[in-house]
């Protein structure tokens, strides 16, 4: 065994995370030569603002343009991949692969889409490539699901993943304020972006759900396989109707195993106020997993950030250079369970929470109850909560018992429909 004086690294992006892994690697050098057996050097970074050099003080000719003097760079063994989003990302992943350089990203959008396609191109070139920043930022998921929780048969995954919209909701639900005021302040602190639409209708969260639900249950689940529903039909109302009924509200990533199938699904939920998944407030990010040994665990901590990111980006750094002074080669590998399936959305059961205005008049119950009836739905509670005597109407919140997904949407759509029925207000799906 032949152990390198030093193991390169080139960096795609010097943004927010970019920056922190540049810092991490120059400013802890002793440390991690201890732990990957080799100095770490940081060969060369690929950043189109050459400015941004004197930030950090990094040398000035380590900086390149060119995506070339990166990758062909033959003291570079792994390429860094921080610049995001899925294109250029994707081909400059796979170019580098087919070079015959490991790879660590922490691009969620590319490993949901692009799975197959580049963990086949590492294997042909026995080649790493590690992913542990792409969920979770700091929380150690990847290598759990891989290698500490490989024993087991996991039968569901329910998870906070997105720290922006996990800070809104708690806004929401402590101060009462309504979704456009939480966001604005979620902006102004910075844990928003300018625009939030990925995290705020769930996009993000979806590609995360992905990655898991994909190692989890050895069936390749696409992005476009996850239903996701955003939080911007959440009222403050909501939260004070949930708090009165024993519930939080929370943006959950859910995917279960259902027999030959599997549920993949991102959206609002009503939980029970008294589970851990309910107390996780903030920027913080929570995964609580089922596993048939294990039973049941949660991973919790910063799940974004440029120190809680890079500590996942530097640590797969590591094992890829232990990897390498040990001589051996450790392409990535996923086995696929043959036939089994993503359950549409329209088939899954759970309970609802609907709340709606109707007119304040004798009968109106009995008109709703006799369409869900109609439709299998059977009522758990209802309540009145507000009157309006001046447009002679009331508020009504209505649970449900377990029922059909494709049974409620036709049933509310019947129910808008009646006279008396002012507006379906909002409707939230219930998990105990």
């Amino acid at each position: 065994m032949v152990v390198k004086k030093s193991i390169g690294v080139g960096l795609m992006g010097l943004g927010v995370i970019g920056g922190g892994v540049a810092k991490v690697l120059m400013g802890k050098p002793d440390t991690l030569a201890r732990e990957a057996g080799s100095r770490l050097v940081l060969k060369k970074i690929l950043e189109k603002d050459l400015n941004k050099h004197g930030l950090l003080g990094i040398e000035r000719d380590i900086f390149t343009t060119q995506f070339e003097e990166l990758a062909g760079h033959p003291e570079v063994d792994i390429i860094v991949e921080l610049i995001g989003g899925e294109h250029p990302a994707f081909e400059l992943i796979r170019d580098a692969l087919s070079r015959g350089k490991h790879v660590v990203t922490a691009n969620k959008e590319v490993m949901s889409k692009h799975w197959s396609e580049l963990l086949a191109v590492a294997q042909e070139h026995k080649v790493s490539l590690r992913y542990e920043a792409s969920v979770g930022g700091g929380i150690p998921l990847i290598a759990p699901f891989q290698e500490d929780l490989v024993a087991n048969d996991i039968s569901a995954i329910y998870a906070i993943v997105n720290g922006t919209t996990n800070y809104i909701l708690t806004r929401m639900a402590k101060e009462g304020l309504d979704f456009s005021v939480a966001l604005k302040k979620a902006q102004e602190l910075g844990y928003a972006e300018a625009d939030p639409s990925k995290d705020i209708e769930g996009v993000d969260a979806a590609y995360k759900l992905a990655i898991l639900a994909t190692i989890a249950f050895g069936t390749e689940i696409k992005p476009d396989n996850v239903y996701h529903e955003g939080i911007s039909r959440l009222q403050a109302r909501d939260f004070r109707y949930a708090s009165e009924l024993d519930y939080a509200i929370k943006l959950l990533a859910i995917a279960k195993r259902v027999e030959d199938s599997v549920e993949a699904r991102v959206h609002p939920v009503f939980i029970p106020e008294d589970s851990l998944l309910a107390k996780v407030d903030g920027v913080y990010n929570a995964i609580h997993v089922e596993g048939d040994l294990v039973g049941k665990v949660i991973f919790y901590g910063e799940g974004a950030g440029p120190r809680a990111t890079s500590s996942a980006v530097i640590s797969d750094i590591i094992k890829i250079a232990q990897n390498i002074n040990r001589g051996i080669t450790s392409p990535p590998r996923l086995f696929f369970a043959p036939g089994r399936t993503v359950k549409p959305m329209d088939e899954i059961e759970t309970r609802y929470y609907v709340r709606m205005s109707v007119a304040d008049q004798a009968g109106v119950l009995a008109q709703i109850s006799k369409i869900l009836g109609d439709h299998a739905i059977s009522i758990s509670s209802v309540i009145q909560k507000e009157t309006d005597p001046s447009a002679q109407t009331a508020e009504i919140v209505i649970m449900t018992h377990p029922a059909k997904e494709q049974a409620v949407q036709q049933a509310l759509k019947e129910t808008e429909r009646l006279s008396v029925v002012r507006e379906i207000s909002n409707f939230v799906r219930v998990e105990a």
